[in-house]
């Protein structure tokens, strides 16, 4: 089986569980919740969900556990309330997102911006109510708040605003970087992980170095698909990093020495998983899968 098709079969089970999970609404507001679920629902190939899942069974735990399934709907919450936001006039003003108009566009701000609110906020909830150990879920909320809150993904998102009205240096690039989209893929790790009830230190030392090496390798192949991708493939707009005036790393390197850094950071985060052997063997085809993926 691809890796692309292990995707699509994990898929089917984070989506059964996530329109579970959306499925209450209050009749009196009914708006939010769709608008929620608008967003959640709208595609996408759930790669932290993915990510959360196999760190969980790499440290012993069933496919599809219960517990893991939960934290990876929950990091999906917080993932796609970053997308609305990211969206909005105030941010990127983006139009579409994943070939379909974005949240404000069918909402309207307000609601979407409500809306994601209720994503963030929900996601914690999610973590509570499931059936992990308490020990589990204060390691699980930890991780989140911390990894999605202002030291982590909301401080990238900061970083990328402020290289919007000037050029950022070659380390401040790399820390937002790290920060935006590398801050949730380690999220992913620490998720599993906990689900999984692993508390052995190395273990966690080498999924975070492999995740910290993927998630600047997914951003930099994110950078170099907004100039070469096609619009129809990618879903969203190409060139707005251009259009925005925002900081690349293309700002500080030809395509193809970029392309070779991503290349790079793909292999060292296989090597960081080598001492778990076949056990994180679909963990290192998803490397090199987003390493080349086309949207």
């Amino acid at each position: 089986m691809s890796i692309e098709e292990k995707l699509k079969e994990y898929n089917v089970k984070v989506n059964a569980r996530l329109g579970e999970l959306l499925s209450n609404y209050d009749p009196d507001y009914p708006v939010i919740t769709e608008a929620m679920g608008y967003s959640v629902k709208n595609g996408g190939k759930r790669i932290r969900p993915f990510m959360t899942l196999l760190f969980s069974e790499l440290c012993g735990a069933d496919r599809f556990d219960s517990r893991a399934l939960d934290f990876a709907c929950a990091l999906e919450c917080v993932h796609t309330y970053s997308l609305i936001h990211d969206d909005l006039p105030c941010m990127d003003n983006d139009d579409l997102r994943r070939g379909k108009p974005t949240n404000h566009k069918v909402f309207g701000e307000a609601t979407a911006t409500l809306a994601g609110d209720g994503l963030l906020t929900y996601a914690f909830e999610i973590i509570a109510d499931s059936g992990a150990t308490d020990k589990a879920k204060v390691s699980a909320i930890k991780a989140l708040s911390e990894l999605a809150g202002y030291k982590g993904m909301v401080g990238g998102q900061v970083m990328d605003m402020i290289g919007e009205s000037k050029p950022l240096d070659r380390r401040e690039y790399e820390k937002m970087n790290a920060l935006k989209t590398g801050a949730l893929l380690r999220c992913t790790a620490r998720l599993g992980l906990s689900a999984a009830g692993c508390e052995d230190a190395e273990t966690y030392r080498l999924c975070d170095e492999y995740c910290a090496c993927v998630g600047w390798a997914f951003q930099i192949r994110d950078d170099i698909l907004d100039v070469i991708a096609d619009q129809s493939e990618f879903g969203k707009p190409v060139g707005s990093d251009e259009k925005n005036g925002k900081t690349t790393v293309l700002s500080y390197m030809t395509l193809e020495e970029a392309q070779n850094l991503a290349a790079q950071l793909t292999n060292k985060a296989k090597s960081a998983l080598e001492k778990f052997g076949r056990r994180a063997a679909e963990l290192c085809e998803l490397a090199d899968f987003l390493l080349h993926r086309r949207k």
